[in-house]
């Protein structure tokens, strides 16, 4: 695949991802897709299918979008700075819903193999995404 084929591929993705539309996944994704960064949720299989079960969660919990700000590519390799938006309307493992908006910024890199995402290394805003959903208070408190 060229480049910009890698680049669409890795558009499409969140795109599906936003719609809901996992199925879309057999697709995008090959089945021993290896992430090397996964969510810290107790429980999940390996390859697409884990992939799957993670997005399900997130998208029950905290539906929203993804909006890709950069996206560079070279070789078999996509770099994408993105920011996902959504609402914390449900519960996600060992964290309640908040019922309010949180927002998340990545920076992910997808390997690209025979058509389908083969593997994924991202670092995301973690520490504020937990300070959104009140399991982290806020830094730079004063002392108590």
């Amino acid at each position: 695949m060229s480049i910009e084929e890698n680049k669409r591929l890795v558009r499409r993705f969140y795109q599906e991802v936003d719609a809901g539309n996992l199925d879309a996944m057999d697709d995008l994704v090959a089945e021993d897709y290896q992430d090397h960064s996964p969510p810290p949720f107790p429980g999940l299989a390996a390859g697409r299918e884990g992939l799957k079960q993670a997005f399900r969660l997130f998208w029950e919990a905290t539906p929203g979008v993804h909006e890709i700000e950069d996206q560079i590519a070279e070789g078999d390799k996509v770099v994408t700075r993105l920011t996902g938006r959504g609402m914390c309307v449900g519960d996600l493992p060992g964290i309640p819903a908040t019922g309010r908006p949180i927002t998340m910024t990545a920076t992910v890199i997808h390997r690209i193999e025979n058509g389908k995402l083969a593997e994924k290394w991202s670092d995301k805003d973690v520490l504020g995404f937990l300070q959104q959903l009140d399991v982290i208070p806020p830094l730079g408190g004063s002392p108590e």
